[in-house]
């Protein structure tokens, strides 16, 4: 049976790949990110970063999210978790509200479970 790694572990393995995530995005599409009139989802140097203008009608109802989540949310997600990265806490004893989500944003993205 594999143990759960450490909170604060996977805090910061959380922190490691959403940074490497965040660099090759910033530097692809760097943001502001904004829905053209074509359905698409464009970066500040124009590149396509969605596209949903061959779609049906209705599908390009994810745009705007997608918009949202551009290279500087990214960016400010990152200075957050990072700035936990050094607390030690243990998942079992009463933990502030901060770091259970935290915690929860670490796993989803690293794609593990609790």
């Amino acid at each position: 049976m594999s143990q759960q790694p450490a909170p604060a572990a996977e805090i910061q393995a959380a922190v490691d790949k959403l940074r490497a995530a965040l660099d090759d995005a910033e530097t692809l599409s760097p943001p502001p990110w904004a829905i053209t009139s074509e359905r698409v989802v464009r970066a500040a140097n124009q590149d396509i970063v969605a596209d949903r203008s061959a779609e049906d009608p209705g599908d390009d109802i994810d745009l705007p999210y997608i918009a949202l989540m551009h290279p500087g949310l990214g960016s400010a997600l990152l200075l957050w978790l990072d700035s936990l990265t050094g607390i030690e806490f243990d998942e079992r004893a009463p933990m502030l509200e901060e770091l259970r989500h935290a915690l929860a944003i670490a796993r989803q993205i690293l794609g593990s479970q609790p």
